[in-house]
């Protein structure tokens, strides 16, 4: 995880940045309702419907999110003339994105509706025209991205397969990567672009297995998997860089810079609408700021992480992510935020690993340690000691960093879901709130010594020691800067 100072320099250099997305606009639809019986024509709900939610899709999704991140926006795709397609546009110029580059001609607006009963995804269904556009909408669209391209960082092409991207229009996007813009791909079929050389391409876990043709996929290690491929998927896709998203399993970054892996974040598959969507604004958004890739890939994450927690596609503003990347998005401050947020995760079926320390200066043993635990469940809570209990903990001018700075730290880890703190020198206190699948202490403790452990397990839960890692205490880290102030 890179740290958190990196990121929000990063994150400030959003707006100065001017990118053009070029792909299928969508417009998606969210028809949500409440089951007023059983159908007598069929075994099926009777919906009443109560709210129709409307937002930009596609492309149209890509633009809105880095406008939201502060960056200056232009959008180049088409609408359809008809009313799908004005409201599409309304939406996305709304949101601060120039439209000039977006066509309006005589196909029908793509429109993804998803019928919700209950919170229950029911059903979604498509309608509008899909398939290679016509040689006259394609000239006016290469015109279009050749004006949009004056002055830009970058160019993110969102090629859902919908048939935009027409020979005219793949011409002059070689013509503009041929002087030097950055171009990165999120195509459902990465090879097309292969002659592009783009800096990054993007696909999902089933879009890479497509490109590399295999047959069966080990269901219990995808980035093992794909790991194993790097050279291939290289080729595949003519990148400097493969980012493939392994949904709650995180991001593997390939080639140049990796490899590298973010944590992912599991959620009911209704959140997961437009997450990707926000991953490739983010990460666009860093590599046009000059940031490394696997900076890019920290911020991409955390935007991500925000869209995740949310039903229905949705954007990321810049302050949004600064939030979250300074530990506010994830820090439980009230109890009865703690609790919710506990028996909302069991109600979803997560199971819950629960960690406690004073974390006073982060290292590798830390870093370790979070890792392993968050790996033996879905979300990762962790419990920091107050000033005062660390002071009583480890003895006077402890702790060197003070709460809200440990906070900040820890949160901003990627294998970390929630933080907490509490007061006491013992952590029943959160233990009580969070009730833990599993609590995890290091392989310096002892468990029949752990003050929690009756606890843990009168609440239903499990104790697990993590192996020890030598040289990797924070005390005596501390003891050590001392003895060479000492002697140099």
């Amino acid at each position: 995880m890179v740290d958190v100072q990196t990121l929000m320099s990063v994150l400030q250099s959003f707006g100065k940045r001017r990118v053009v997305v070029l792909g299928d606009a969508i417009l998606d639809r969210y028809l949500k309702g409440r089951a007023a019986g059983i159908c007598r024509e069929a075994p099926v709900p009777v919906v009443g419907l109560q709210t129709v939610l409307e937002a930009p899709g596609g492309a149209a999704n890509v633009a809105t999110n880095i406008a939201a991140l502060g960056a200056q926006t232009r959008l180049v795709s088409w609408v359809g003339a008809d009313g799908h397609g004005r409201r599409l546009r309304a939406l996305i110029e709304r949101q601060g994105v120039d439209c000039a580059g977006v066509v309006a001609c005589n196909r029908r607006t793509v429109v993804k509706q998803r019928l919700r009963c209950d919170d229950q995804l029911v059903a979604r269904f498509d309608e509008g025209d899909v398939g290679p556009v016509d040689a006259a909408l394609a000239a006016r669209l290469a015109a279009a991205l050749s004006a949009a391209a004056a002055g830009c960082d970058a160019v993110v092409v969102s090629d859902y397969g919908l048939g935009l991207m027409d020979p005219v229009l793949r011409e002059a996007l070689k013509r503009l990567r041929g002087q030097g813009l950055a171009l990165i791909v999120d195509a459902k079929d990465p090879g097309r672009y292969r002659d592009f050389a783009p800096l990054v391409a993007k696909p999902n876990f089933a879009e890479a297995v497509r490109l590399l043709g295999a047959g069966s996929v080990p269901p219990d290690d995808r980035a093992g998997f794909i790991a194993r491929y790097e050279d291939r998927l290289l080729d595949a896709t003519g990148a400097r860089s493969v980012v493939v998203t392994l949904d709650a399993e995180g991001a593997l970054l390939l080639g140049a810079g990796g490899p590298y892996r973010t944590a992912g974040r599991v959620v009911p598959a209704a959140h997961a609408a437009g997450a990707g969507d926000t991953f490739v604004s983010a990460l666009t958004l860093a590599l046009a700021s000059g940031a490394d890739t696997p900076v890019a890939m920290d911020l991409a994450a955390a935007a991500a992480d925000i869209i995740l927690a949310r039903e229905d596609t949705a954007t990321c503003s810049r302050d949004e992510l600064g939030r979250e990347l300074a530990g506010q998005g994830k820090f439980l401050r009230e109890s009865t935020h703690i609790r919710e947020t506990a028996g909302r995760l069991r109600q979803e079926g997560r199971r819950i690993v629960f960690t406690n320390g004073c974390f006073d200066i982060l290292h590798r043993g830390h870093i370790t340690h979070l890792e392993r635990a968050k790996a033996l469940g879905d979300v990762l809570i962790v419990g920091l000691n107050d000033d005062d209990s660390v002071r009583r903990l480890k003895g006077a001018g402890r702790p060197l960093n003070p709460l809200a700075d440990r906070i900040a730290v820890v949160a901003a880890l990627g294998c970390v879901d929630h933080v907490l703190a509490f007061a006491g020198d013992t952590a029943h206190g959160p233990i009580e709130m969070v009730r833990p699948d599993l609590f995890v202490k290091g392989g310096d403790y002892v468990a029949k010594t752990l003050p929690e452990v009756a606890l843990v397990e009168e609440l239903g839960g499990r104790v697990r020691l993590l192996e020890y890692m030598d040289n990797s205490s924070t005390s005596g880290l501390i003891e050590r800067i001392r003895r060479d102030a000492k002697t140099g």
